[in-house]
């Protein structure tokens, strides 16, 4: 990844839940390496902690919070301890891979505590704290699950679409405390999810099912987590000052086959 050579966020502080791997990290660095201190709200510390090393290492400023999204006292004991927040970035969530037939109340319970409950933890705690000192951008992480349908993605659809629906609310709700909200709807980005559900799912053959996978989209690849990291720094910056409600695609042309 090119290293920026703008300083877009200097004297800013943000929060990205799930920073410890993936977009998450990808993201918390790069508004890291354009002058943000970053706060990185994470399930496992562990992986915040190895987020929080490589910018520091980088010279920049990172701290790592252990917190649960799906838990309500966990997340507010989270921001009460915060200082000022200027960016918040709704990235943790959970995947599931099943129709509505094989997907049980566990598996929707499960996706919604973490990929709903969760972003309306952080919204709830980070709206009160952006209204208190004057505004700040939001930043959801939808996917384009949210706006077509994807085969045996019953459970996961719903809550990115859920996603996408609170990032129209908040826009429209507090647009006039000065505060935007905004999300993205990524395609298949490659991840360690992807790695690991290849090589759980299909063992010996994660070459093959791999570029299948990136066949999917047009372009002839997946994303990369530093691609959306760009899109999200430009969306959390001035220059996107006149953007909120907005749901950006990033898909590699997927929705050109819908």
């Amino acid at each position: 990844m090119t290293t920026p050579s703008t300083r877009r966020f200097e004297n800013r502080h943000a929060l990205v839940t799930g920073g410890g791997s993936g977009i998450g990290q990808a993201i918390a660095l790069r508004l890291a390496a354009e002058g943000a201190s970053v706060s990185i709200l994470e399930l496992r510390p562990e992986a915040g902690e190895e987020t929080a090393r490589l910018i520091r290492e980088a010279g920049g400023n990172a701290f790592v919070i252990a917190a649960d999204v799906s838990d309500t006292e966990s997340v507010r004991a989270a921001f009460s301890g915060l200082g000022h927040l200027d960016i918040l970035v709704n990235n943790a969530g959970i995947a599931h891979v099943g129709n509505v037939l094989t997907t049980t109340a566990a598996d929707l319970d499960r996706l919604y505590a973490v990929n709903v409950r969760g972003v309306y933890h952080c919204l709830h705690f980070g709206v009160e704290k952006m209204t208190a000192t004057g505004g700040g951008v939001i930043l959801n992480m939808a996917s384009i699950a949210s706006k077509v349908g994807i085969a045996d993605r019953f459970a996961y659809s719903m809550t990115k679409g859920a996603v996408l629906t609170m990032t129209l609310s908040v826009a429209r709700d507090f647009v006039e405390k000065k505060i935007r909200c905004n999300c993205i709807c990524p395609a298949r980005v490659h991840t360690p999810f992807v790695d690991g559900f290849l090589a759980n799912n299909y063992p010996g053959k994660e070459a093959e099912m791999f570029a299948k996978l990136a066949a999917g989209q047009p372009i002839g690849r997946m994303g990369e987590p530093a691609e959306v990291a760009s899109l999200a720094a430009f969306l959390c910056s001035d220059e996107a000052a006149f953007i909120t409600g907005s749901a950006y695609d990033l898909d590699g042309g997927f929705t050109l086959l819908r």
